[in-house]
């Protein structure tokens, strides 16, 4: 991950964590209460990439809207989106895939899950990583 002079826009910032540890690692980071759908075009303009962890229910929404601001980023999204038609419809080969060690477990009203049922990964888009897939 590109830190430093790095503006990026957590565009679903939830509790605001995300966000406070992408300034620890140096970034400068945009949040702020918008509708990632509207014409956002100031945010945009100022920003080299987008890091978040995108509402699910939504993804297929999301990942239309990304393609077509055409800007590098990382996501949080469920494992089994890799294996949606839709996915590469929009990316066709464009996206990389970080696979973490073992599975995520979220946050819900300041309470970490501890039996989240499902994998995620990391999904990228123009971040020039090393392979297609990285095994953290």
């Amino acid at each position: 991950l590109p830190t430093k002079d790095v503006v990026v826009w957590e565009a679903f910032y939830g509790n605001g964590k995300s966000g406070q540890i992408l300034s620890e690692l140096g970034c400068t980071v945009i949040q702020s209460n918008v509708d990632f759908f509207a014409d956002n075009s100031k945010i945009i303009n100022n920003t080299d990439m987008i890091i978040t962890n995108v509402p699910f229910s939504k993804k297929k929404e999301i990942l239309l809207r990304l393609k077509q601001l055409d800007k590098p980023f990382i996501i949080i999204m469920p494992a089994s989106t890799m294996f949606t038609n839709y996915l590469k419809e929009i990316f066709d080969n464009d996206l990389q895939i970080i696979i973490p060690k073992k599975r995520m477990h979220f946050e819900k009203n300041g309470i970490v899950l501890k039996r989240t049922s499902f994998d995620c990964c990391y999904y990228c888009y123009k971040m020039d990583l090393k392979s297609a897939i990285i095994w953290l």
